[in-house]
């Protein structure tokens, strides 16, 4: 029998461990105290326009001023008037307000890696809100069920000027599944648009999620038989996220506490 066993008692670690029997077979451990950025969406301002660099520099709340390259400025940004091509300059300007996702973290005396292609993963789907040629099947999905989740793809509800990626979790999902999941993210993104729009610059407007939301959204399958927690904390975000996505997996969780302190710093 396979579980999913989460100990949120340390004051510095969260650890995520999966199990079949006796054997644990897979283990995330993530420093509470470290601040991770990658994959959160902020509401920048354009600091400085570097035509030289074809690159924008902008300030999201780091300490170092975010890397935006032209590449990586979606057509939702290009002008509408001006023909040929284009550069950073014909885009973005000096102070104007922009949405931005954190592609890379800092490294060294580098400000972060930003993108204003937005991605939001979800438990069978990505959604790309601004990047309606973005879309696909996982490459990990192939042959029968390859053209058979494609077929489910082009019959989803998906409003224009977005796309989708069906990942490897998705195979073997119904379609009403699969609408359940893309609903949820039309309904994040709405969510991230008000905040951009009611909000100062720079701001935080979306959080990428936890390690125990990454682990439920990748690992549950209907194999496992339940998911074992040993803090409210911890537990209440799992409660929140699986009723929101999969309200059929909710009897499967399970509040205990899994370890004494001892065999915890032994994990």
């Amino acid at each position: 029998m396979k579980r999913m066993l989460i100990n949120a008692t340390q004051p510095e670690e969260l650890r995520v461990a999966m199990t079949r029997g006796d054997s644990l077979y897979d283990l995330d451990i993530e420093n509470i105290n470290e601040v991770r950025r990658k994959g959160n969406i902020y509401k920048g301002i354009v600091t400085r326009v570097e035509p030289s660099l074809g690159a924008a520099f902008i300030n999201f709340g780091a300490d170092r001023h975010g890397f935006l390259p032209f590449k990586e400025v979606a057509p939702q940004f290009y002008p509408k008037d001006k023909k040929g091509r284009l550069s950073i300059t014909d885009c973005l300007s000096k102070n104007q307000e922009i949405i931005v996702q954190v592609e890379k973290e800092e490294r060294g005396n580098k400000g972060a890696a930003l993108s204003t292609y937005i991605s939001l993963a979800g438990r069978y789907l990505v959604l790309m809100p601004n990047n309606p040629k973005g879309g696909g099947i996982s490459r990990q999905i192939s042959g029968s069920t390859r053209e058979e989740l494609k077929e489910i793809l082009a019959s989803l509800n998906l409003p224009r000027g977005m796309s989708l990626i069906i990942r490897t979790a998705g195979i073997g999902r119904s379609k009403e599944e699969l609408q359940l999941d893309l609903q949820h993210l039309l309904d994040l993104w709405n969510q991230i648009q008000n905040s951009a729009k009611n909000g100062p610059s720079p701001m935080l407007v979306h959080q990428e999620a936890g390690v125990v939301t990454r682990a439920i959204r990748d690992y549950l399958r209907d194999d496992v038989a339940e998911i074992l927690i040993d803090s409210e904390n911890a537990y209440n975000e799992a409660y929140n996220f699986v009723k929101a996505v999969m309200p059929n997996q909710l009897d499967k969780l399970k509040t205990c506490l899994l370890y004494t302190s001892d065999a915890a710093d032994d994990m």
